[in-house]
């Protein structure tokens, strides 16, 4: 008996083809997991299967881009936003590749707690690959600021970092004084209050003291020339009680308030929707969610608490004012869920001042101007700067 060994040729046209990739005009899908020292990156030539992970240097990856582009490819690259900013995005812009930067999220979906580098980036390029088919729910690709807008928003981002390290060093002195059950005022640090509280106080708590206060001091001098700065850039007609510092922090951390198409985009994007888990016929609903970005969400919140104070006839802080007036009887969980909604509800009414589709007076808002107008106390505009 003779062994005859059969070739099937549409089997090995059909392997060759799968295998191949084209030389040019190929649409290549880079999932990208980024280190301080290391890229992995995982492509995917059009709808063929990923290719293995690839280790690259961080000045080599951007050159392997552009290799790709003047080979006649079509490059898009995907990556989680981190703490190495938006750099990299901008250079593959500006080489002519499509980048998306989305937001960080757990990607071992299916719980094998197995996570590596070439695991994430793959899943990363599957995932682009899903994304451009049109499935957009596949990313959740962020808006990557100008170079000028974060520039603008760096400048209240470092008075935030200055506020709270003049608080730690104020902390500080605080504790020693409570520790020997000495008097220990808020601003035991400024000069008025220090002359006075140093008559006081042992001599050796005073030297221990003293090289605290010339850093706070400084860091004192340099919060309130960035407060200027950032109120100097507040428009004239702000509203009564939200403020010139708060408005321009919300503006800076918003980058533009026009990115929002619906008031549903701008409240998902505060954090201060609530969550929910619904089965069946069962629905709970939950905190909230807190997506977003963190420092819009805590400045709304303040906002919305001077509302109650300044402008208590503002439609949605009248409708909770029950439970929101000094004095009312109102537990605290209570109290926190009407300031989130009135907080929420702030942030869709400024959307639509700020975008023009209706005016602060449509709203039911007072800005100082017009109490000047209405001859009413400037005691309130003062407490408000």
């Amino acid at each position: 008996m003779k062994n005859t060994i059969v070739h099937d040729e549409g089997a090995v046209s059909l392997e060759v083809a799968v295998n191949k990739v084209k030389l040019s005009g190929s649409i290549i899908k880079i999932g990208l997991d980024v280190h301080t020292r290391l890229y992995v990156a995982v492509a995917q030539y059009d709808h063929l299967l990923p290719k293995p992970a690839r280790r690259l240097a961080p000045m080599e990856f951007v050159p392997w881009v552009e290799q790709l582009l003047r080979a006649g490819h079509t490059v898009h690259v995907v990556y989680e936003a981190c703490g190495f900013g938006f750099g990299l995005y901008r250079e593959l812009k500006a080489l002519g590749a499509h980048c998306y930067v989305i937001a960080p999220r757990k990607l071992d979906e299916q719980c094998t707690r197995v996570k590596t580098d070439p695991r994430d980036a793959t899943t990363l390029c599957q995932r682009l690959s899903r994304y451009l088919d049109g499935n957009t729910r596949e990313l959740a690709v962020i808006r990557v600021p100008t170079e000028e807008e974060e520039q603008a928003r760096h400048v209240s981002r470092q008075r935030e970092q200055l506020v709270r390290l003049r608080q730690k060093l104020e902390a500080q002195g605080r504790s020693l004084l409570i520790s020997h059950s000495l008097a220990s005022p808020a601003h035991w640090w400024k000069n008025q209050t220090w002359s006075r509280l140093r008559k006081l106080l042992p001599g050796w708590i005073c030297i221990r003291l003293e090289v605290h206060r010339p850093a706070l001091l400084t860091l004192q001098k340099e919060i309130d020339a960035l407060s200027a700065q950032l109120q100097a850039a507040a428009p004239a007609d702000v509203p009564l009680g939200i403020g010139k510092l708060s408005t321009v922090v919300m503006t800076r951390e918003i980058c533009s308030w026009e990115r929002f198409s619906n008031r549903r985009a701008i409240s998902c994007y505060t954090g201060l929707c609530p969550s929910e888990h619904t089965s069946g016929t069962k629905r709970v609903p939950g905190s909230v969610t807190k997506r977003g970005n963190p420092r819009l969400r805590a400045a709304l919140v303040e906002c919305a608490w001077r509302m109650v104070r300044f402008q208590p006839h503002y439609p949605p802080v009248k409708k909770r004012l029950a439970i929101l007036a000094k004095g009312a009887r109102a537990t605290g969980a209570q109290r926190k869920k009407a300031i989130v909604a009135v907080a929420r509800h702030l942030a869709i009414d400024l959307w639509r001042v700020h975008t023009g589709r209706c005016s602060a007076a449509q709203l039911g808002l007072k800005t100082a101007e017009t109490l000047i107008v209405r001859g009413e106390q400037k005691a309130e505009l003062n407490a408000l700067a």
